[in-house]
């Protein structure tokens, strides 16, 4: 009954299909006719407008009040997360970069580095351990420095390193640098091999960034 009322016969399209915003396929009507952008997560839905199905996305009514649309949310209400203009499932591991992996979890992601941040002690066969990036590769690896090399890279640093540790002092983690969505987080610490004061940065994500609703085609 709603689709005899609602569609058309013969079907009347424009001759030019819709430009949609990254993220939004092209996908045809409820009515089977006209070419329109799926709507993403988050997005106003009916009948006609319809959601992302290669996404999981399902038109939901269950929180709209009669006589209007739905939004377009997860199939069995799963949460999901949307980093870089993509939809991940809940529960659904990714990686952002070669660096980091991340678990889309109730809506927003926690990440965890995949480079080993270990710490290499001196040996006798490799008395000066330093760490390096690798052309081709993404994470850094460990070498073992020729002694010369060593000690002229110390000479021009600035200060000597010390021989013991030094008292530990740092602020707090600042706020995150982004509202919603992938930020960082920083603070300035001294625990490093020069005991010198640096920043140091962290991921961080205070909620993920709403999706921007399309406007509904004339």
């Amino acid at each position: 009954q709603v689709c005899a009322q609602l569609c058309q016969r013969p079907c009347y399209c424009p001759w030019v299909p819709p430009r949609c915003p990254r993220g939004s396929p092209l996908v045809l009507d409820g009515c089977g006719c006209c070419k329109i952008c799926a709507r993403r997560l988050g997005e106003p839905c009916d009948f006609l407008h319809v959601c992302d199905q290669s996404q999981g996305l399902v038109c939901d009514y269950s929180s709209a009040s009669a006589g209007t649309g739905g939004t377009c949310n997860f199939e069995d209400d799963e949460e999901g997360c949307e980093v870089n203009g993509r939809l991940y499932r809940d529960g659904e591991v990714f990686q952002p970069s070669c660096k980091i992996q991340c678990q889309c979890l109730d809506g927003g992601f926690n990440c965890v580095p995949l480079c080993q941040e270990d710490v290499r002690l001196p040996t006798p066969d490799c008395p000066y351990p330093r760490r390096v990036e690798i052309p081709g590769k993404c994470c850094p690896e460990w070498i073992c420095e020729a002694q010369d090399q060593h000690l002229l890279r110390d000479a021009r640093a600035v200060s000597p390193p010390l021989r013991h540790p030094c008292q530990e002092w740092g602020t707090e983690w600042s706020a995150c640098s982004a509202t919603c969505g992938l930020g960082f987080a920083t603070r300035v610490s001294n625990q490093n091999r020069y005991c010198r004061l640096e920043t140091q940065r962290r991921l961080c994500m205070v909620r993920p960034c709403p999706a921007l609703p399309a406007a509904f085609p004339a």
